[in-house]
């Protein structure tokens, strides 16, 4: 029975090791690998921060230090993140810029010759009256 107690104890400590080994090495390749995003980060890169926000990395003029990106978030709007906000570089498919020029295409076309500006819209039913309901006043 003592043999066993010993023998315990030394599994129990492997066993809660390899999880902590295991995760370790996991964030330590996360860190690795968003090290390597910042580092690729190059002006015209289309990226997004952590909250969500797209943007355009833009060069900087050489003010800025390392810890700081200067992202187009509109066309004129050039805003300062932190490095570390920027979560993914986004990939543009080529595909999707090309426009279909059929999804632009209007089937039917409704025939608004007979409107004039000077007379008013009419409704295609009659609005209904409404009743008014009574309410009981309890006090």
């Amino acid at each position: 029975m003592g043999n066993l107690s010993s023998l315990m104890f030394p599994l129990l400590l492997v066993l809660l090791a390899v999880p902590l080994f295991l995760s370790a090495r996991k964030q330590k390749r996360a860190v690795a690998e968003q090290q390597a995003l910042l580092n690729s980060l190059e002006p015209g890169d289309l990226v997004m921060t952590t909250s969500g926000l797209y943007g355009t990395v833009v060069e900087s003029d050489g003010s800025l230090d390392d810890t700081k990106i200067e992202l187009e978030i509109s066309e004129g709007v050039v805003t300062t993140w932190l490095r570390q906000a920027i979560r993914e570089k986004v990939v543009v498919d080529a595909d999707d810029d090309v426009v279909d020029e059929e999804d632009d295409v209007v089937d039917d076309v409704a025939d608004t010759s007979a409107i004039t500006a000077d007379e008013p819209a009419k409704a295609v039913e009659p609005a209904k009256s409404a009743t008014p309901v009574q309410q009981d006043s309890k006090k």
